[in-house]
């Protein structure tokens, strides 16, 4: 986890959360947990999945679409997520950034937030906003 000494500019910011995002679409869940401060990824994957291949399942079951509980096993899915757009909060200690699903907007955003520590500042989330 990168540790400032200073609050990070929000380019610094948003280069870790570029590089989480990165190693989670590489299925490197481990190195992207080790990135930003928290817990589990696993929350953070299942409001993906939910928001995109999950989404479109459950508009087209009938076409043979993965089971609800594949996301867990096949990673392969998060290859077809990027990132959208950043929107910073006022304070600039926090933001939002968008996810598309194959090319498209998926009702999920990623919140993060700066925040001090005994060590320094840290990058810490993701949050998931619906």
């Amino acid at each position: 986890m990168r540790i400032w000494t200073e609050r990070p500019a929000k380019t610094d910011v948003e280069a870790v959360v570029r590089r989480y995002f990165s190693l989670l679409r590489a299925g490197k869940i481990p190195e992207a947990e080790q990135l930003v401060d928290h817990s589990s990824v696993r929350h953070v994957l299942k409001s993906l999945w939910s928001g995109s291949v999950g989404a479109s399942a459950d508009a087209d079951e009938a076409s043979g679409s993965r089971a609800a509980d594949e996301w867990e096993q096949d990673l392969s899915w998060l290859c077809e997520l990027d990132l959208g757009g950043f929107n910073w909060g006022h304070t600039g200690s926090h933001c939002y950034v968008e996810v598309t699903y194959r090319a498209r907007m998926i009702e999920v955003s990623l919140g993060f937030w700066v925040k001090p520590t005994d060590a320094g500042w840290v990058v810490a989330g993701p949050s998931t906003l619906w």
